[in-house]
């Protein structure tokens, strides 16, 4: 599919086609990422952090113990 290269203030921007930003899920305000690969412009979805699969991560190497903090810093009721 082709496109324009377009001035957007002092840098370049690009339409993403609307098939392809549905069949991506992205839409207005979705975070992507811009590598250049050998020459080529590689536009990726930034992948949205999963609870489940952070939590799977979790193993006795990298979890920390209980910690105390200081007394209430504001309104807190206790």
């Amino acid at each position: 599919m082709e496109t324009v290269i377009k001035k957007w203030g002092n840098s370049l921007g690009i339409r993403i086609p609307s098939l392809i930003a549905k069949d991506l899920s992205l839409k207005e305000g979705s975070s992507v990422e811009i590598e250049d690969d050998r020459g080529r412009i590689v536009i990726k979805p930034k992948k949205q952090n999963d609870l489940k699969e952070m939590l799977e991560h979790i193993d006795n190497q990298n979890i920390h113990g209980e910690f105390e903090t200081e007394g209430p810093a504001g309104n807190e009721a206790w």
